[in-house]
This record gives C-alpha cells, structure tokens and sequence, in this order.
C-alpha cells in the first residue's frame, strides 16, 4: 500500500476479518450476555495490534445471529408485518457492530488507549447475473418439517425449500460472490483519519444496480470471508488477517496424515484449492478469500486462531500467504 508522505511505513492497514468463533462459542446458545462475554475477550485479543498504531478495519460474520433473527420474523407473523432478509442483515450488521464497538470502547478506555471507533452499515453490489440467483443453496432460517415447508411456500411463493435429509426442510438462499463495498471511499477517508471502523458485517447487505444505476437490496447471503477480500482490496489495505478457531490451514485436515502449513504462495494455495484440500464448507472460503486480496494487489494474508492474532502477526504462528516465496 503506497504510504502517505511522512507516514511510518512499520504502520500497517489491517483488515481483521473475525470468525463466528469471536461472538459466539462452539456448544453455546448464543445468549446476549455470552456474546458480550466472547466479544470482550475477542477485543482484548487484538488489543496489541491496536496499540502498535496499526490501521484497523473489522469485519465480522452475523451467523447463527441472522438464522435466529428470522426465526423471531417467522413467529411473530400474526402480530408484526414480515421483515425481509436484506433487513434482518442490516439489523445483524448493526446490532453486532454496536456490540463489537461497545465492547472495543471499553477495553480500550480501560487500556488508556485513545482511538476512535466506528460501525457503518455496509451494502455490498453483486451482479444480478450472478449464478447463485438460478441456483440458490445458502440454507437459512429454521427447520421445517414436510407440512410446515409447504404452508411457508404458500405464504411466500418466491421462496425456495430444499430438503435436508436428516433434519427436514429448510429456506436456501442465493449466495453472489461481492464485487464491491459501495461506501469504500466513506471507509477508507475514516481509516486514514485514524478510526477504527466496523463495516462489511454479515458479508455485507447485497445489492444490484437496477438499470438507471439506483441500487436495489436483494434477498441473497454473502459470505463474510469473500466480502473481507474485496473490503480489504478496496481500501488498499496491506494486510488480511482472517481469525478462526483454527491454529493454522491443513492440507487433509483432520486426517491421519494432516500437515500444517506455515507459508503458503499464491500458486500453492490455487493448486492445493482444486485438489480439494480446502472444503467449501470450511477453509474454502477463507483460501478463495486470500486468493482474491493477492490478486488484486494485497501484500500478505494470515489465517490463525483468534487467541493467537498477535503472534501470528508477528510470524510465530499461523499460516502466512504470499506472492512468492523469495
């Protein structure tokens, strides 16, 4: 990333790009008072980073948080109009951010550390061509059972039910790749001014441009990993650091014969991808999201664990990925 002149080219723009894991544990109900409790220590963990003068962006998933929330949709349709999925997004995006933001505030003012924090609910464009409109899979929302999936295409016959073979039926959505943070600028202008900023939460809302290029939402999920690519690539950022609950990436994970992988090139991660070694349910996203920021001109990509995030920043753990190996 080209530096401002007199800018100290040690300080880095980072994009923090958290997992699930950072709100909500394995195992948890997902109450208020647990994501509150997991958001803290998930702040305190990149406290270091902070407080080194990096430039910080945080970007976050909104799962199970918007499964519940159209759960809650679902039940109060006797009493309430239908809130549709674009909404519930931008509800998650901002109802998480303030979480995140209060929480970052007070670790923050607690450390003596004097930065400026921001949420900004965030639409992202996708293109109305996408593939995932003809053929949605994303699963969302609540089971169903055979009677109740047939009631709920009648009460909305643009929705589409699949089949889940062990726990019924299910609401699949369309999940278009993102091509753009529509308010980058915004973020970026905030970022060089020194703000924290919270953005993209969710994937971000996805909208398309109707033909008079007004923007337009539309019922669709993005995933978060592939949306933090593109915030990162947007706002010339130097770093992508995306945090899980994983240690590092494996090539046949969970194997007998798994090995981590502590650098990984650009080439390697492309190969290692079409073998199969990063499923789409798990490390797949993450490894297309490295991908793309590389691509694109980004210098670095670490994936680790959340626990970890300032030593592998520091290179004693996790798995970088790079252009080249020199």
């Amino acid at each position: 990333m080209r530096k401002n002149k007199g800018e100290n080219p040690a300080k880095k723009t980072i994009v923090l790009a958290l997992g699930g894991n950072a709100l909500i544990k394995k195992g948890q109900k997902g109450t208020i008072s647990e994501q509150f409790d997991n958001t803290i220590r998930s702040m305190q963990k990149i406290i270091p980073l902070i407080k080194s003068g990096h430039k910080i962006i945080i970007t976050h998933g909104n799962g199970p948080t918007i499964g519940h929330m159209m759960i809650r949709v679902e039940a109060g349709l006797k009493e309430a109009p239908y809130v549709p999925l674009g909404i519930c997004v931008a509800d998650s995006q901002g109802g998480l951010g303030y979480m995140i933001e209060l929480c970052l505030h007070n670790v923050l003012f607690r450390k003596k550390i004097k930065r400026k924090i921001i949420t900004l609910i965030t639409p992202v464009l996708v293109s109305k061509d996408d593939k995932s409109f003809q053929n949605p899979t994303k699963p969302i929302g609540p089971f169903y059972s055979k009677k109740e999936a047939e009631k709920m295409k009648k009460i909305h016959d643009d929705w589409i039910i699949k089949e889940d073979k062990t726990r019924g039926y299910r609401r699949v959505v369309p999940s278009p790749l993102p091509l753009e943070i529509i308010n980058k600028n915004i973020i970026k202008n905030l970022v060089d001014k020194d703000y924290i900023i919270i953005a993209a939460g969710g994937g971000g809302i996805p909208v398309i441009y109707r033909k008079d290029k007004t923007l337009k939402g539309v019922p669709a999920v993005i995933d978060k990993d592939r949306t933090a690519a593109i915030l990162a690539r947007d706002v010339k950022a130097d770093l992508l650091m995306i945090l899980t609950a994983e240690d590092k990436v494996y090539l046949n994970y969970k194997k007998k014969n798994q090995k981590p992988l502590n650098v990984l090139t650009l080439e390697e991660a492309k190969k290692y991808l079409e073998k199969g070694h990063f499923p789409d349910g798990s490390m797949g996203p993450k490894i297309e999201a490295a991908i793309t920021f590389l691509e694109n001109g980004g210098e670095k990509v670490i994936i680790c664990d959340l626990e970890k995030a300032n030593e592998a920043f520091k290179g004693k753990t996790g798995t970088r990925i790079i252009k080249n190996k020199k």
